[in-house]
């Protein structure tokens, strides 16, 4: 592969595809000018679809398949389904240096499983991360793991601390991170015992890539202190859950006292420009992209029910990442 950027993409995963994949990539085609698009599915339907949305034959190949994993699929099923799946063939391709990393809406756990059978870990890594990115006061945060592992050891959660301070670096480039865990309480003697034990090894330790800012709450995430927040999978997930529902819950309410009174549509029309703001701030389009962190290469799970330009964010987030050498920086990093 030359300095090109390859991404391998699953076009068959998730609701609305291929046409939101299809439409997805012309939406980011065209603010980028050095990205390649290896897509994988049936050309019987995405051929029509690259007419229609004028996609340059120069920066994309289709490689056909009509087998496809189903979001009903069990990831066994999913795996044992053979090698002819578009997912699995847009991972293999990943494996055989023919991309630099992959995007699919499809099954998540199929994704994560295949992905595992076919990518090598990262030495020194036990486990891998799901992380995703979630605005703040002050800019972006991540927080993993979200739920690829219910249980973890501190060196998981020390590891998911270096892995999403890497992340944070790669796709902003900004200061050094802050690391916090999250926690049920900000004082020392809150938490279980792990959660315990990883504050005592992060406090005494000096890191080069980020300094450690204690725990954090849940209701603090989104003043922007601090810009990686680690948990196990399982708390992390029920905080992401959490925080969309509310996000939902607010624009919903928003938008009904707005559009109810005569006044609330006068006052929307006034404030106009604010309030798209507002909304653009809360839209999960416009942050969709969570990345599996712990593999060699890397692997962006988009959001199955997205539309075209949550489709088209996921491949920003691929594009961003392998610009920042997101890989490079958790190997140069990790112990």
């Amino acid at each position: 592969m030359n300095n090109q950027i390859i991404i391998a993409v699953d076009a068959m995963g998730g609701d609305n595809s291929p046409n939101k994949v299809i439409e997805g990539v012309s939406i980011h085609s065209k603010t980028s000018n050095d990205v390649h698009y290896k897509i994988f599915g049936d050309t019987n339907l995405i051929i029509p679809l690259v007419k229609k949305y004028n996609i340059s034959k120069d920066i994309h190949e289709l490689i056909h398949t009509n087998k496809i994993v189903e979001g009903s699929d069990s990831a066994l099923s999913a795996a044992k389904k053979g090698k002819d799946t578009s997912l699995w063939l847009a991972i293999e391709s990943l494996k055989n240096n023919q991309a630099h990393a992959i995007v699919s809406a499809g099954n998540t756990g199929a994704l994560f499983l295949i992905s595992k059978l076919n990518l090598k870990m990262i030495e020194n890594i036990d486990k891998p991360a799901l992380s995703a990115l979630w605005p703040s006061k002050k800019g972006m945060n991540v927080v993993l793991d979200l739920g690829a592992n219910i249980e973890c050891s501190s060196k998981n959660l020390i590891d998911f601390s270096i892995m999403g301070s890497a992340l944070l670096k790669a796709l902003y480039d900004n200061k050094k991170p802050t690391v916090a865990l999250l926690n049920i309480g900000s004082e020392e003697i809150k938490g279980n015992a792990i959660i315990k034990d990883t504050y005592q090894i992060l406090s005494q330790k000096k890191y080069s890539l980020f300094d450690f800012g204690g725990y954090i709450e849940g209701n603090n995430i989104m003043d922007g202190e601090i810009n990686v927040i680690v948990a196990d999978g399982f708390t992390g997930n029920i905080a992401l859950k959490t925080a969309e529902g509310t996000s939902n819950f607010i624009i919903s309410e928003l938008k009904k006292a707005l559009s109810s009174t005569l006044i609330g549509k006068i006052s929307s029309l006034i404030n106009f420009n604010n309030l798209k703001n507002f909304k653009n701030k809360l839209d999960p389009r416009l942050y969709n992209g969570a990345i599996l962190l712990g593999l060699d290469k890397p692997v962006i799970k988009s959001h199955g029910s997205t539309d075209a330009i949550g489709f088209a964010n996921s491949l920003k987030v691929c594009e961003q990442s392998i610009k920042g050498k997101l890989i490079d920086q958790i190997k140069e990093n990790i112990n």
